[in-house]
């Protein structure tokens, strides 16, 4: 098992700040959301790799179809040379509910969540070209790319597969097996259900045993894949923290992220809990 923490608000300084420390008491990964308006991710992802040497940088998540993929591709690329193949990108349909409107976000109204999800189909695909090198070229239903020699930059420091190559995790909703599908294609699974708000911890143990067996049955690449899931544990009771990893971990999940969303006002909680390190199991 290994353990990531999120970042729930803060500038870029306070997320080099809290990657530094994560990174001196034991975590494995720090994550930033992307928000429609707000603190740019990519620019607090690249001050928490200035500051750091060994902890994965990532978004938890990305929302994909409203942006522009060669942009992501770019960011991304940056940052895992900068950082010296340290990225993950988090992807999923985003919730639209996130001030998509208040800035005349069509996705957060007028297109479904099919269109969004074409679109996110064919911006990964987009994204896995850019990286492999030129000449690229792709023709979708929502973009199209040609070939390019301007200006190209360095490919991720990462590979799979012999290829360059940034591990992606992608929410899966599991029961959908057009959802489940999608996400085995790429590096790890964040499992989700429809009744994500109102399952039971016992459900959500099931959801992951069941999602993980799913996943060795259905997937044919040999390349690692991880099993993603989030919650809070008690820093200032290990046994129990241990106990809800544990659990988790036994189910078949290899990475747990910390995310306290409730302390988007009081930032010095994540701080505290980090300090106080993670479950080990």
């Amino acid at each position: 098992m290994k353990y990531g923490v999120i970042l729930p608000r803060g500038d870029a300084r306070t997320a080099a700040d809290l990657a530094s420390e994560a990174e001196q008491h034991g975590w494995d990964g720090f994550f930033v959301w992307e928000p429609v308006w707000g603190v740019d991710a990519w620019v607090s992802l690249a001050a928490a790799a200035m500051r750091t040497e060994r902890i994965k940088l990532g978004t938890l998540l990305s929302p994909v179809a409203r942006m522009r993929p060669w942009k992501l591709a770019s960011e991304a690329a940056t940052l895992d040379n900068l950082s010296n193949g340290r990225v993950i990108i988090s992807v999923g349909l985003g919730a639209t509910d996130t001030d998509w409107a208040a800035f005349g976000e069509p996705l957060g109204g007028s297109l479904d969540r099919k269109v969004r999800a074409e679109m996110m189909d064919e911006s990964l695909d987009i994204m896995l070209g850019l990286w492999r090198g030129q000449p690229f070229s792709y023709q979708g239903k929502h973009y199209r790319v040609q070939p390019s020699t301007f200006m190209l930059p360095a490919p991720p420091v990462q590979h799979r597969n012999g290829a360059p190559h940034i591990p992606i995790w992608m929410v899966g909703m599991y029961g959908s097996e057009k959802s489940m599908r999608r996400a085995v294609r790429y590096d790890g699974l964040l499992p989700t259900r429809k009744d994500a708000f109102t399952a039971s911890a016992r459900e959500w143990l099931e959801t992951v045993h069941e999602a993980t067996v799913w996943v060795k049955a259905n997937r044919t690449d040999a390349s690692p894949y991880d099993i993603i899931v989030e919650g809070n544990t008690p820093g200032d009771n290990p046994t129990e923290a241990v106990r809800i990893v544990r659990a988790q971990a036994d189910a078949g999940a290899t990475w747990w992220i910390e995310a306290n969303w409730e302390a988007v006002d009081a930032v010095e909680k994540v701080f505290e809990r980090v300090r106080q390190g993670p479950p080990g199991v």
